[in-house]
């Protein structure tokens, strides 16, 4: 933990924008909400302690944020950057050290930044370091003012405060800073609302500070689309982009084959092994993890599950399920949770699993539905078989020995047990438990012949 470093992320608007009931940070980009993703970025850093200004629907995001180790810190009425900032006096009160500032809707920022911005901060002796980058089009951005040298930062004015020969700078502020404390506390006491806005501005400080002789310093990123915030649902989906391509980008680099990135979607959490080919319209959610030399898709769906190497699962959905190594799942197979495949299961087209484990070398080649049940090595599973496992009001097991056989269009009536080796005939519909090598036949299965010795 640093001592030395406290983060403030302000995150208290309605964010009117998204047209929504849901505060903006809580939006979800690539399955995780806004607001973690500033969290994941800041977290590295150690700090001694997180604040987090809320407002708006405030307790929807402490709700949400209930198990991370933040200090919650009201904002009542909304009257700027500034006032947000002023609420976390209280927090830290006996603090001396550097208060880093993130704004709550910029989820791009990467950990490399914000260590970038704190050592320039630190080595400059500076009073506000101030992350920036040059917009393509910079509207909407408070601009950058620099000193005549272009080293130190000398005023941040906003879009609507521009005097015409401001207009045409593309440096931008991020609403990323980092302040002395407590002096920044000491300063916003001199805020005022004399502006178009009418609200208490964060980057006065920067101003005043200025003016006073003291000195400030901006912190270029050079990807623009970094600091990018997001104000409506359009900025959302640019963001989503953005991320998406970071994330098949880095896997590509470790060795991933991703033979077509947009249509292909990788969560954050996701872990793949190299020499793994990823097809199109491929979907990865979670904490999924797949080993080498794995084929995923096209059109596959994995949710939390853990993927054996040499696999290949086709046109399929999979949520959180254990696949062992050289497994085949689909096409057009769905694997429901709880469910585990052992080494060299085979699971073919239009079959369902839920809640069950499949021993090593089984089969379940189509049209079959296997629910609550535990198979042994080298079973092979007809067509059309049923595992009958709900009677109306509880779920019952159905438990299956080793290199049983069961024919097409078989149901199997739980509670039940197979013994090793034993049969069903086509159509068959078991009742009652199967002792090993037996074969049994009909409606309901009968034996059809004697125990095998």
């Amino acid at each position: 933990m640093d001592k030395e470093l406290a983060v403030v992320i302000l995150a208290a608007g309605k964010g009117t924008r998204m047209k929504s009931k849901k505060p903006k940070v809580l939006h979800e980009l690539m399955g995780k909400p806004i607001i973690r993703y500033i969290l994941d970025a800041v977290s590295p850093l150690n700090p001694a302690l997180t604040g987090l200004v809320v407002g708006h629907n405030g307790e929807q995001v402490k709700k949400q944020l209930g198990d991370s180790p933040l200090v919650f810190i009201d904002q009542e009425q909304q009257l700027g950057t500034g006032h947000a900032l002023k609420q976390a006096r209280e927090a830290l009160v006996d603090f001396k050290g550097n208060l880093l500032v993130i704004y709550g809707d910029t989820p791009l920022l990467t950990t490399e930044s914000l260590e970038k911005l704190l050592e320039v901060h630190t080595e400059n002796n500076s009073w506000a370091t101030v992350l920036t980058t040059d917009m393509p089009d910079p509207h909407g951005y408070g601009r950058i003012i620099r000193s005549e040298n272009g080293e130190e930062l000398q005023a941040i004015v906003e879009q609507k405060d521009l005097e015409p020969s401001q207009q045409q700078i593309q440096e931008i502020n991020s609403g990323t800073y980092v302040f002395r404390c407590p002096e920044v506390f000491s300063i916003l006491e001199k805020l005022d609302t004399d502006n178009k806005q009418g609200e208490y501005y964060l980057t006065d400080i920067v101003h005043i500070w200025a003016q006073e002789g003291k000195k400030n310093y901006p912190v270029k990123v050079d990807d623009y689309q970094e600091v990018m915030g997001i104000n409506d649902r359009v900025d959302l989906s640019q963001a989503f982009e953005i991320l998406r391509g970071r994330i098949n980008r880095q896997h590509q680099l470790n060795g991933v084959t991703i033979e077509d990135p947009a249509n292909t979607y990788i969560e954050p959490g996701v872990k793949i092994a190299p020499d793994t080919v990823i097809r199109p319209g491929t979907i990865l959610e979670g904490n999924t993890e797949v080993g080498e030399n794995v084929v995923l898709g096209p059109d596959t769906t994995l949710i939390d599950t853990r993927v054996g190497r040499d696999s290949r699962i086709i046109k399929s959905h999979v949520n959180k399920t254990e696949i062992g190594p050289g497994c085949s799942v689909g096409p057009f197979a769905h694997i429901r949770p709880e469910t585990v495949l052992q080494k060299g299961v085979k699971i073919g087209d239009f079959v369902e699993v839920k809640k069950s484990t499949i021993g090593e070398g089984s089969k379940v080649p189509h049209l079959a539905y296997v629910g609550d049940a535990t198979l042994g090595p080298g079973c092979n599973i007809g067509a059309g078989t049923i595992f009958a496992n709900y009677d109306g009001q509880k779920k019952h097991h159905t438990h299956l020995g080793r290199e049983v056989f069961i024919g097409s269009n078989s149901t199997l009536v739980a509670p039940l047990r197979i013994g090793d080796r034993a049969r069903t005939g086509a159509g068959a519909v078991v009742t009652r438990d199967v002792e090993a090598g037996v074969t049994v036949v009909g409606v309901p299965a009968k034996p059809f012949s004697k125990k095998n010795k």
